[in-house]
C-alpha cells in the first residue's frame, strides 16, 4: 500500500497559515493544522472558529444587540445569584462546623472529668487493697524459722 497525500498551503487570518493535507490510500482523512505564517513564529495559531468572533460594532438600537444585551444580563444576573447562594452555603457550613466544635469540646471536658474521677477511684481502690494485704513473705518466713528449730 503506498500512501499519497497531498498539502495545500493557505494564508489564513492574523498571519496564520492553514496547512490542509489528504490521505487517500489509508482510508484516514487528517485534520487540518494551524502553523504560524511567519519564519520566527510570531502570533498565535487560532482555530478557524474563533478567527470569525470578531464583528463590526453592533448597532445600539438593533434587535440582536438588544437580544443579546438581555442574555447577557440575565447570565450576568445567574451568575450573581450563584455566587450569593454559594456564599450563604459556605457561611451556612462555617456556622454548623461552629457548633459541632463546641459540642465536641464539651464532650472531651465532661470525658476528661470523668476519666479524672475514674482515676481517683481506682488509685483509691488499689491502695486499700495494697493496706488490706499483709505481707505473707514475712510470716512465711517465721513459720519456717520456728519448725526448723
Amino acid at each position: 500500500m503506498s500512501k499519497v497525500s497531498q498539502q495545500n498551503t493557505t494564508p489564513g487570518v492574523n498571519g496564520i497559515s492553514v496547512i490542509h493535507t489528504q490521505a487517500h490510500a489509508s482510508g484516514l482523512q487528517q485534520v487540518p493544522q494551524l502553523v504560524p505564517a511567519g519564519p520566527g513564529g510570531g502570533g498565535k495559531a487560532v482555530p478557524p472558529s474563533k478567527q470569525s468572533k470578531k464583528s463590526l460594532p453592533m448597532d445600539r438600537n438593533s434587535d440582536e444587540y438588544r437580544q443579546r444585551r438581555e442574555r447577557n444580563n440575565m447570565a450576568v444576573k445567574k451568575s450573581r445569584l450563584k455566587s450569593k447562594q454559594k456564599a450563604q452555603d459556605t457561611l451556612q457550613r462555617v456556622n454548623q462546623l461552629k457548633e459541632e466544635n463546641e459540642r465536641l469540646e464539651a464532650k472531651i471536658k465532661l470525658l476528661t472529668k470523668e476519666l479524672s474521677v475514674l482515676k481517683d477511684l481506682f488509685l483509691e481502690h488499689a491502695h486499700n487493697l495494697a493496706d488490706n494485704v499483709q505481707p505473707s513473705s514475712t510470716e512465711n518466713t517465721t513459720d519456717s524459722d520456728n519448725a526448723g528449730q
